[in-house]
């Protein structure tokens, strides 16, 4: 996709995607890395949460890579309803929120507060009811979202994570100036059109791939660009039952695909089934596949890209106002100020 051709122009989902280098260009690296500073003496679970897409990539992004490197530090991911249940002693809740107002996260940072927890916010409006009651708060350089699916903040949200987590365990961050352009070369990348396609023509598009938060926000912006129906099938769950309510209108789109279970997929799905099967991966699979570049500790946000870019092009496959929602809102569940 691009901004200049008229098909894409006009809708503020895909400025907004297309701004996401630049987000991560610009973001305050400094102001993050003075935060985790402050929070070094907290010993007790760092809590990462907030609501949809506020939390499926950026929190759950973070927590496998605190997993793959082994580290000590790792985060507890749930959301913030959920997590008023947990004691979170000597810990911190963060509670991420694009708007600022989402009632779950506002009613989190105030339980928090009332049982003597630290609470970060971290938001993209300042003086909004998160920004001004939480203990500490981190204001994100890419403006407001006038697109109802969030795609530069969920970029910035998880950047914030990974930089908070990289000073704690000390693991390396990505060059940001190379994960910028290699995510614009991604967004401007023209996916195959036999994956456009089989995409656009889906009854439903089934999201596989790992806990890593890529397929998981991908299946909720599916329902918000391309209108479809979508399942998030995590792991290798494609094999273990949910074939058989799959019909051969379906699609199943792999991410990152596990090399020794694609002969499993192949003979389950598309032999079995006869839908089509297509993957997002920085290798050609066994499929037909949106190919993106390799990245090392970044891989993520390449794969999510890819997923945006393809969802833009069957959207407008399919007529649909990107912008414009029938029900889905911006914020989901707004929470009115009055405490």
């Amino acid at each position: 996709m691009n901004g200049t051709d008229a098909r894409y122009a006009d809708f503020s989902l895909v400025k907004e995607m297309l701004e996401s280098p630049d987000v991560i260009r610009r973001m305050d690296v400094e102001a993050v890395k003075k935060l985790a500073g402050e929070l070094t003496g907290i010993k007790g679970p760092f809590l990462l949460s907030g609501e949809g897409s506020s939390r499926i990539f950026p929190a759950k992004r973070a927590r496998i890579e605190a997993l793959r490197r082994g580290s000590a530090l790792l985060p507890v991911v749930e959301g913030a309803t959920q997590a008023l249940e947990y004691p979170l002693a000597g810990g911190v809740a963060f509670v991420a929120s694009n708007s600022g107002k989402t009632k779950e996260g506002l009613r989190l940072v105030r339980s928090a507060k009332k049982r003597g927890i630290k609470s970060v916010g971290i938001v993209a409006n300042a003086g909004t009811p998160i920004a001004d009651e939480a203990d500490h708060t981190i204001v994100l350089s890419c403006g407001p979202e006038a697109a109802v699916a969030a795609t530069k903040s969920v970029i910035e949200q998880a950047l914030v994570y990974h930089t908070i987590f990289a000073e704690r365990a000390g693991f390396p961050v990505p060059d940001r100036e190379k994960l910028a352009s290699a995510l614009d070369a991604v967004l401007h990348a023209a996916p195959a059109k036999e994956i456009v396609d089989a995409v656009t023509k889906a009854k439903t598009l089934f999201w596989a791939g790992r806990n890593d938060g890529v397929a998981e926000e991908l299946t909720l912006k599916t329902n918000e660009i391309s209108r479809k129906r979508s399942d998030f099938l995590e792991g290798t769950y494609a094999v273990h039952g949910i074939e058989e309510v799959m019909t051969p209108d379906d699609v199943v789109i792999l991410v990152n695909p596990f090399p020794e279970e694609e002969a499993k997929l192949k003979q389950t799905l598309a032999d079995g089934v006869g839908l089509t099967v297509v993957a997002i991966a920085s290798r050609q699979t066994s499929f037909p596949t949106f190919v993106v570049p390799a990245l090392e500790g970044a891989d993520e946000y390449l794969q999510l890209a890819a997923g945006w870019n393809l969802l833009v092009e069957v959207g407008i496959n399919c007529g649909v106002k990107l912008d414009q929602t029938t029900r889905a809102r911006k914020v989901g569940n707004e929470m009115e100020t009055s405490k």
